[in-house]
């Protein structure tokens, strides 16, 4: 895989979530900050307000998306005026993959499409870390058409379910956080001329550095074979992948293999020799050393804990 797409693969835990809402004027909604998660809001139909947690109201029209990387709450109103309810939108423990709603009232309606995925808190990925607390991708004729395909394809099959629905809407919530991350790193022109992963994946070298990583973690990856994948010296590339990512090469791969380790652990039987084998060590006891100085558990341990 690459590196975007190992992402959202590592970082999510169970299925995500959704919700096709009408809404009628007056109302609003407020839904509360969610620690461990990330959601979004998409206006299908009609405008509304975005007032988030400390901040001035945004104003929100059709096609515009609403992202927030680290859980953090927000209002959704028809008016900045019209107050909030003291209840909030709690999705409980167990949400639905999709749902429709519809909230009764005299006036317009506007209609979102909302949802949000649960994520490994303690393992969450830099890329995600860097995020803002929100992100707001305004619709713009021409712009990132690929999320408005994905977009319009949640709205339909949520408005209208069919055979095999839940593979379908499962697979395109994950399309529609990819087309977010994309759309955010795109809209940022700074990007090749600053550090952190926005740059860090605009990079040529250092992208194709990452991507050999996330395709092959087995390999025995060295600082000078990776500087061969980006097209750099050694020194070159060890200093360029350090600003840009935040960590030395070998430092992140171990980081990577110990990441995919945990996960084989928790979503699978596979022995620990296989689970060594899977992310790159030779020996079972040299990867139970690497993963328990990652972890602070052994592999074991952290097995039956995380069952």
């Amino acid at each position: 895989m690459d590196v975007l797409s190992d992402v959202i693969v590592a970082m999510r835990v169970g299925l995500p979530s959704s919700s096709h809402i009408t809404w009628h004027a007056p109302w609003a909604q407020r839904f509360p900050s969610l620690p461990g998660s990330a959601g979004f809001q998409v206006i299908l139909q009609g405008s509304c307000w975005l007032i988030p947690e400390g901040g001035e109201p945004i104003p929100l029209s059709v096609g515009d998306v609403v992202f927030f990387p680290h859980g953090h709450g927000c209002v959704l109103a028809d008016s900045p005026s019209t107050p909030v309810p003291e209840h909030d939108c709690d999705p409980g423990e167990e949400t639905a993959l999709f749902a429709s709603a519809s909230i009764a009232g005299p006036g317009a309606a506007t209609v979102t499409l909302c949802g949000g995925y649960r994520l490994d808190d303690g393992r969450s990925h830099p890329i995600l870390r860097n995020l803002p607390d929100l992100i707001h991708l305004p619709a713009r004729l021409g712009h990132h058409p690929e999320l408005r395909a994905a977009i319009d394809l949640l709205a339909t099959e949520i408005g209208n379910p069919r055979p095999g629905a839940d593979t379908v809407v499962a697979s395109l919530l994950d399309m529609l956080l990819l087309f977010i991350l994309r759309a955010h790193i795109d809209a940022r022109p700074e990007r090749c001329q600053v550090s952190g992963w926005a740059a860090a994946l605009a990079d040529p070298g250092i992208s194709a550095a990452l991507d050999a990583v996330h395709r092959d973690p087995a390999h025995p990856w060295t600082v000078q074979s990776l500087a061969g994948c980006a097209g750099l010296s050694r020194a070159a590339f060890s200093r360029r992948f350090s600003t840009l990512v935040g960590q030395p090469p070998l430092a992140y791969l171990t980081w990577w293999r110990m990441g995919l380790a945990g996960r084989l652990l928790r979503t699978t039987d596979a022995r620990l020799s296989e689970v060594a084998t899977r992310v790159g060590y030779g020996s079972e006891f040299a990867f139970a050393n690497a993963f328990k100085r990652e972890h602070g558990l052994s592999p074991g341990r952290y097995r039956r804990e995380s069952c």
